[in-house]
C-alpha cells in the first residue's frame, strides 16, 4: 500500500517534465532495488490508474530491478548472497551489507513533443 503515494509522486515528476517541455510522457524508467521496500508490480498497478487523464496517460513504465549485493571483508568482491549464507564465493570470506539493492529513483522520463 505504501507504493501508492510514491507512485503519485512519480507521476507528478513526469508530468512536471512534460509541462516544461510542452509534450507528452511516452516512458518513465525507474530503478528499484529489491531491498528498497517497494514492489515493482504494485507501482505498475497504481501507475496505470494514477496516470490516466494526465500527460503520463498511456506511457510505458519500465522498472529496472537491482538485486542486493554483499561485499567481502577479505577480498573486497561484490556478490549476491545465497540463502542462509554470507560466504564469499570468490575467497570464502564473510560478506557484509552494502547499499546495492536499496536504490529507488526515476532514472529518466521520455517525452514526445506535441
Amino acid at each position: 500500500m505504501h507504493e501508492y503515494p510514491v507512485t503519485v509522486r512519480i507521476v507528478e515528476i513526469a508530468n512536471e517534465e512534460a509541462v516544461k517541455a510542452g509534450g507528452k510522457v511516452t516512458a518513465i524508467n525507474l530503478v528499484v532495488g529489491d531491498d528498497s521496500g517497494f514492489i515493482g508490480e504494485s507501482i505498475q498497478m497504481y501507475f496505470d490508474i494514477i496516470a490516466e487523464g494526465t500527460p503520463c496517460g498511456g506511457a510505458k513504465l519500465s522498472i529496472e530491478r537491482v538485486r542486493p549485493k554483499l561485499k567481502c571483508a577479505s577480498c573486497g568482491e561484490l556478490f549476491e548472497r545465497k540463502p542462509f549464507s554470507f560466504t564469499c564465493p570468490f575467497c570464502g570470506g564473510k560478506g557484509g551489507p552494502t547499499k546495492i539493492g536499496k536504490e529507488f529513483y526515476v532514472k529518466s522520463v521520455e517525452l514526445e513533443a506535441d
